[in-house]
């Protein structure tokens, strides 16, 4: 294969955005491939932002060098990942493409089109998504597994984020996967202007979570465990929702009555960074993850992080972050008591995280081992 690659990607809603760790990730691979010397077309879905159209951004041809194509999409529940990436599937096996990337289980559906007509395809799975609470039933969760399936029989290579998903990948299928996990870009730390003045918060005067407002999260017991918490500091929940409005509600509801717990939808730019920079405490009490981008970036802040014991945090975290066990109210609250009351040991936390995580999760090194298994070099 010729040192320089066309690349297709499809599979993430839309870059540049940060509407979810996959879009993170498909500008992360991108923008470095490109670098390279590498041509890297990404299929972006038509229409809104899931977060409301206030973060829609105009559409462009090009970003960082990378061509840019809007693909029909019916907008919705449940059909626009659907349509959108049938059509990618399709324009991708019909462009001049070396290698087409398909990122997450149910685009994957669509991996025997472009194999069909002769192209190496590359699967990253980022999650067993069949397992997330909104697909557990009906449509949605027997298309993700066929995707499963169909990733199993037509990719060349599955990438997987975790031990774990490499571990059920032979289990189920007898398929072996290649273990390539995210990076993370080490931060200039911002302090608290925008968010002091939008929100009130100061330095180490709250505990963040950020992520999708989605019941595997664990949203649920982190208020029910934090409302029990003595302590001044406030609970800062930042993110969207993603086809889960009544979710969201529930959550305001059971927050009601503690005015520490700020809700404050989706964030990004400063603000984003703003809130990692100047956290006390950060804590991701997921039950089902892939590879939390989001804990990466936490720690690349030089955050103290609180995370359940799922493989997929624990993996990342090895000792350098407080653990508590999995949907655990009681046990998340003492972790969030002892946190609040023992400033050293967070401060210690702190002092270790960002060096830690930044040598341990490298984007320069992730992109050269994809490339690697582009060209069929196995690492």
């Amino acid at each position: 294969m010729k040192s320089n690659l066309d690349i297709a990607m499809f599979g993430h809603k839309r870059i540049p955005s940060r509407e979810g760790g996959i879009e993170i990730v498909v500008e992360e691979l991108c923008t470095r491939m490109v670098n390279k010397g590498n041509r890297v077309t990404c299929y972006n879905r038509a229409g809104h932002h899931v977060s409301g159209a206030e973060y829609d951004t105009k559409a462009a041809k090009e970003y960082k060098g990378i061509r840019l194509k809007k693909v029909p999409t019916i907008e919705k529940k449940g059909l626009a990942a659907v349509s959108s990436s049938f059509f990618a599937a399709i324009f991708a096996a019909l462009g001049h493409y070396n290698v087409v990337h398909i990122h997450a289980e149910g685009p994957a559906f669509f991996c025997w089109i472009p194999k069909l007509f002769r192209k190496k395809v590359i699967v990253t799975v980022h999650g067993l998504d069949w397992s997330r609470e909104k697909w557990k039933s009906g449509f949605g969760s027997k298309f993700i597994r066929q995707g499963e399936r169909n990733a199993v029989k037509y990719a060349d290579e599955i990438i997987v984020l975790s031990e774990g998903v490499q571990k059920y990948f032979m289990d189920t299928y007898g398929r072996k996967t290649r273990f390539i996990p995210n990076g993370v870009n080490c931060p200039e730390i911002k302090s608290a202007e925008l968010i002091h003045e939008k929100y009130g918060l100061t330095k180490d005067s709250y505990i963040l979570f950020l992520g999708r407002l989605v019941p595997e999260k664990g949203i649920r017991y982190l208020i029910e465990a934090f409302k029990q918490v003595k302590t001044d500091k406030k609970l800062v929940i930042a993110g969207g929702s993603s086809d889960t409005d009544e979710f969201a509600k529930e959550l305001k509801e059971l927050a009601k009555g503690d005015e520490r717990i700020l809700f404050t939808g989706f964030v990004q730019g400063q603000a984003l960074e703003e809130l990692y920079s100047n956290a006390y405490v950060y804590t991701l009490p997921s039950d089902l993850e892939g590879m939390p981008l989001s804990l990466l970036e936490a720690m690349s802040y030089g955050n103290c992080c609180l995370v359940s014991d799922i493989a997929e945090c624990a993996e990342v975290v090895e000792d350098k972050a407080l653990i508590f066990e999995k949907s655990n109210v009681d046990d998340l609250r003492e972790k969030l008591q002892k946190a609040c009351d023992e400033v050293d040991m967070v401060e210690g936390m702190k002092r270790q995280a960002s060096d830690f995580i930044c040598s341990k999760y490298n984007w320069d090194e992730v992109v050269e081992r994809t490339l690697d298994l582009y060209r069929g070099r196995k690492s």
